[in-house]
């Protein structure tokens, strides 16, 4: 008894020393891993840069549940006060559940969304996949109020790669995209990532002049708040019950129509951080990372140039004019500037020269008309036997519209009108109303009709650049347009084959495209299958064919003064360039030879001779009685 006792108490000792030790050097270690990440999390936390006219920041997730119903689409039934519990248990994506803010509607707009005295929050998530640790920090907004897109809620994510416990890439979301980048690249306070926030969309760019490219043209900038680590919270996204939530933080739509219409126009709230981009951003960070465009720093530069294009061209401006003027005060110092000043006025009789500026005076007024009108327009049409009333339209609509005044417009349907796309809202008339006036300021003093002819085809093809940069606006519109753009309730609306169409016939064409949708039975209550058709039609429109139609105008005003050879007037100093030295086989300037006198030869005194005189100058035998010397001509006295 005594043998199997001690046996007892030394398994059972053996047992408490293996327990102490792992209590004594197992755990702490794990408390070590357990820190550093922690350490890693606040070590990169970002700095949010946003720009002056954002009214919503990230705040606690807790504002919308509070202040939201829990409904589901198709359904009736209403959870008045959902809580975080109920909430993590729907699990499921095609309940079509979502959070509904029920102190507004969209048409509200964001100052009716006030997050009081909520914390401003930053969620944070640490995978650790193939021997990488992925740094995920979210912001979620309480509403998106982007130009093409308004709806509740919105859940944006950066991330940083750690590789050997050093950091190596980011990866930053961009609405259904993003951008990813090398360390390197990443503008950085300390370890911090400096991440700048689109106004609105509250999509996360690399850079403060960025946002410009893209069908979005996101408006950012480091112009208003700054929030840095300590100003915000930051909370671990693994401890809030809420997170397997598979429904929308926002409002979608009581039915599969209204659902339907909400995602073709942006207004339907977004999944939370499990469910983006169907799932690829929580579960493969690497692969959804590594999907997105990388950054170019060729690309920065000319980002950094769209976003300063209103400085710059000011700027330019202002020394072309100032280069110009030098100029034409030169001219008038050297040569006059002619009895009428501005060369295009030299209209006198029926003659070629005269022609010639008639008909650029012609193209430029035509000219100008076109920059006040559309240049470009794709129109729709669209139908549903009266399901879709919030997509209806009453004949032909614009939804894109290019023109000189407000730039680029897209009209979202049952909105108010046209929506400048962000701030490529570029004045492109100015241009080349800059550019007519230049015309006309450079032909001052033109003495000859050649060199005006020049410049009137210069300029006139010069208005030919404002097309062609639409053609190919036109023809990349396919591939800028995203296809899940219609998000997941629109399954079957194939967007990017829509706007293909318009890419494929940039001059101008029509199509008409079907699509799917669901509408409940008064009847039977379930739901029924049906088909909307959107007819579409594209083209150049007035504005441009009359910019084409003057700058052609214009090319033939130059033709005729370049055949006309004429001179307008007579200047100060004469133009005509002085007549250079002939030039010898050689290639060298023949100088004439200087007479040299030849060597005075000494006077003899002639022979005395009674027969015969000589000459006094050269000495020449001449008769006698000889008036000239017929050796050198010299007369004799």
């Amino acid at each position: 008894m005594r043998k199997t006792s001690f046996g007892i108490r030394g398994r059972f000792v053996g047992c408490m020393i293996f327990f102490i030790i792992f209590i004594l050097v197992l755990v702490p270690f794990m408390g070590v891993t357990c820190n550093a990440a922690s350490d890693d999390v606040e070590k990169y936390a970002p700095v949010l840069y946003f720009e002056k006219d954002e009214k919503c920041y990230p705040v606690d997730a807790m504002y919308h549940i509070n202040n939201s119903y829990l409904y589901q689409v198709g359904s009736d039934e209403v959870n008045m006060h959902p809580n975080p519990e109920t909430l993590g248990s729907l699990t499921n994506e095609k309940d079509n559940y979502y959070l509904d803010n029920h102190n507004r509607t969209i048409d509200s707009g964001v100052s009716a969304y006030s997050t009081g005295d909520y914390t401003k929050t930053v969620y944070y998530k640490v995978h650790t996949v193939d021997g990488s640790t992925v740094i995920q920090y979210w912001f979620f907004y309480s509403f998106n109020d982007g130009d093409l897109n308004k709806h509740e809620g919105d859940w944006e994510m950066v991330q940083v790669v750690l590789t050997g416990n050093e950091p190596s890439w980011v990866a930053y979301s961009q609405h259904h995209s993003g951008q990813w980048a090398n360390w390197n690249q990443v503008e950085k306070d300390g370890d911090h990532i400096k991440v700048f926030v689109a106004r609105g969309s509250h999509a996360n760019y690399l850079r403060s002049y960025s946002g410009k490219l893209g069908i979005a043209s996101d408006v950012v900038g480091d112009n208003g708040i700054v929030m840095k680590p300590g100003s915000y919270t930051l909370t671990d996204l693994d401890s809030q019950q809420w997170l397997s939530f598979a429904g929308n933080w926002g409002e979608v739509g009581e039915s599969g129509a209204d659902a339907a219409s909400s995602s073709i126009l942006g207004e339907a709230g977004p999944q939370g951080p499990m469910y983006r981009e169907e799932g690829k951003m929580w579960n493969d960070p690497l692969g959804w990372g590594k999907s997105l465009p990388q950054a170019n720093d060729m690309l920065f530069i000319v980002e950094w140039f769209l976003y300063n294009i209103v400085i710059i061209i000011i700027v330019i401006t202002l020394i072309i004019l100032a280069v110009t003027f030098v100029l034409i005060y030169r001219r008038h110092k050297k040569y006059g500037l002619g009895p009428r000043k501005v060369s295009m006025l030299y209209i006198d009789g029926l003659n070629l020269k005269s022609i010639g500026n008639i008909l650029c005076i012609v193209g430029i007024i035509i000219a100008i008309i076109g920059l006040l009108n559309t240049w470009y327009e794709v129109s729709y049409d669209f139908s549903s036997s009266g399901d879709l009333p919030a997509l209806e339209t009453a004949g032909w609509q614009s939804l894109l519209k290019i023109d000189g005044i407000s730039g680029i417009q897209i009209v979202v349907p049952g909105s108010n009108g046209p929506t400048p796309v962000g701030t490529l809202s570029i004045p492109f008339s100015l241009l080349l109303g800059i550019g007519i006036i230049f015309l006309i300021i450079a032909t001052i003093g033109i003495i000859r009709s050649t060199k005006l002819g020049f410049k009137y085809i210069w300029r006139g093809m010069r208005l030919f650049t404002p097309i062609i940069l639409i053609l190919i606006v036109v023809v990349l519109l396919g591939s800028l347009v995203p296809k899940d753009m219609a998000g997941d309730q629109a399954e079957g609306v194939e967007v990017d084959k829509i706007f293909g169409s318009i890419s494929g016939a940039p001059f101008g064409g029509e199509n008409s495209v079907d699509f799917p949708y669901t509408q409940n039975d008064p009847v039977t209550g379930g739901e029924v299958e049906k088909t909307a058709t959107l007819n579409m039609k594209w083209g150049l429109g007035l504005g441009g064919i009359l910019l084409l139609l003057g700058g052609i105008i214009i090319i033939v005003s130059g033709v005729f003064e370049i055949v006309a050879k004429t001179q307008f007037f007579e200047p100060k100093t004469p133009i005509g360039k002085p007549k250079k030295e002939k030039k010898s086989k050689k290639g060298k300037e023949e100088t004439p030879k200087a007479t040299v006198p030849p060597p005075e030869e000494t006077k003899q005194s002639p022979p005395v001779s009674t027969g015969a005189n000589f000459c006094p100058e050269c000495g020449n035998k001449i008769e006698m009685g000889a008036e000239f010397c017929p050796e050198c001509g010299a007369k004799i006295k």
